[in-house]
């Protein structure tokens, strides 16, 4: 099957869950169909990551958005567009043309989109059109406009207003809609009441490369949390852990360490080791599996947006215990005292972390059991194959 497939990344190198995503995915599909991938870039420098992505696809071609976001442009384009601030940001008018040319020129059997602002790259087309949602985001949106400064909250309003009306109209007009779990479906499903028109196909993990590294930690406990911290759900989850649960935490267990890993830290964020030795922010770490294997468990007090969340998918898959919210485990399929534990408050989730750094019988159930339950429901290979289907029943 010829498939056109649009991404607002270059899905390499693997910094954020959707390059993650799209990379395994092309991985697993390579053999099966000929995708030809049109993705978006913010610097020339991600030219070098082609011949990566090029192995899985029959062709690739980038496209310049602004390499950052809060560019007088783009808010001057805002201000006049009835598309919100993240349309406008990932908005690359070649793009559109070089669609419409790939389009008039080839015979496809089928568009991928992944998420709702590259839609408008596409012409009036014939092929049918899959839109994959990775997170509902004018919830995230919403969410974090909830507890912004009074001064930029009518702006966020206005924007969220704009997002929700274009993500909906996008529901509507792509002929599949997929989502990450069954709790998204759900709520969109009270929207648009067109059951077989929305199907889950959640993220995953490459459990066999989780397997490759043995578990490394210290005699002292360490906590993790880990997040791509351009997502402002994360930003708000990192500020309500350290400054919420850890001085709790650091009470009950006062030896116990936090190393906070991930993407794009701000200057916020990096300013937490210096007002407290306990703490180290790591930022990216060209490995992810050793930021796991070397800690105890992993906090994930997660309070916004949605979708099925990486770091408790990659944490499962290398033993490592999972304490965090009901919102961070949200549509994974995971049970309280099982495969997780879970909390919604600052003083829950301290109280539940020493639980499982005092009781090794404990950590070890949730370590075998999380462990075995991400090989069952979440290895890529099985991702890989519910999409195939839906590409098949779709494009015949």
């Amino acid at each position: 099957m010829k498939i056109l497939m649009l991404t607002p990344y270059l899905p390499y190198p693997l910094l954020s869950g959707g390059q993650i995503r799209t990379y395994n995915l092309l991985k697993k599909l390579a053999n099966k169909h000929d995708i030809t991938l049109f993705a978006l870039i913010k610097d020339n420098k991600e030219k070098q990551y082609i011949p990566e992505i090029a192995k899985y696809c029959k062709k690739v071609k980038v496209f310049k958005r602004s390499s950052k976001p809060f560019t007088i442009a783009n808010i001057f384009k805002t201000a006049f567009s009835s598309f919100p601030f993240l349309a406008i940001r990932n908005h690359a008018p070649k793009a559109i043309q070089a669609v419409k040319k790939e389009l008039s020129e080839n015979k496809y059997d089928l568009i991928h989109a992944e998420t709702f602002y590259m839609m408008p790259h596409l012409p009036e087309t014939s092929v049918p059109t899959i839109l994959v949602e990775q997170t509902i985001e004018y919830l995230g949106y919403e969410s974090y406009a909830k507890k912004a400064s009074p001064l930029i909250k009518p702006l966020l309003k206005l924007d969220i207003k704009k997002i929700k009306y274009w993500e909906k109209h996008y529901w509507h007009k792509c002929d599949k809609l997929i989502v990450m779990s069954e709790d998204d479906r759900n709520y969109i499903l009270k929207i648009f009441n067109i059951p077989s028109k929305i199907d889950v196909v959640s993220n995953g993990v490459d459990t066999n490369w989780f397997k490759q590294k043995k578990r490394n930690q210290g005699k002292d406990p360490i906590a993790l949390y880990v997040g791509t911290f351009k997502w402002l759900p994360n930003i708000e989850a990192v500020n309500f852990l350290v400054k919420k649960v850890w001085p709790i935490l650091k009470k009950k267990i006062p030896n116990i360490k936090l190393r906070i890993v991930g993407n794009n830290p701000t200057n916020s964020i990096m300013d937490f080791e210096k007002s407290d030795s306990s703490i180290k922010v790591e930022g990216r770490v060209e490995d992810i599996r050793d930021a796991f294997v070397k800690t105890h468990i992993l906090i994930a007090p997660v309070f916004s947006g949605r979708g099925t969340r990486y770091k408790i998918l990659e944490a499962m898959a290398s033993g490592t215990p999972v304490v965090g919210t009901s919102i961070a485990v949200e549509g994974l399929g995971v049970k309280h005292g099982e495969q997780v534990l879970i909390g919604d408050t600052a003083e829950e989730l301290a109280k539940l972390t020493k639980k499982v750094l005092n009781d090794k019988k404990m950590w070890n159930k949730l370590a075998v059991n999380g462990k075995k339950f991400v090989e069952d429901h979440y290895d890529w290979s099985l991702i890989s194959k519910k999409l195939d289907i839906i590409y098949k029943d779709l494009g015949s």
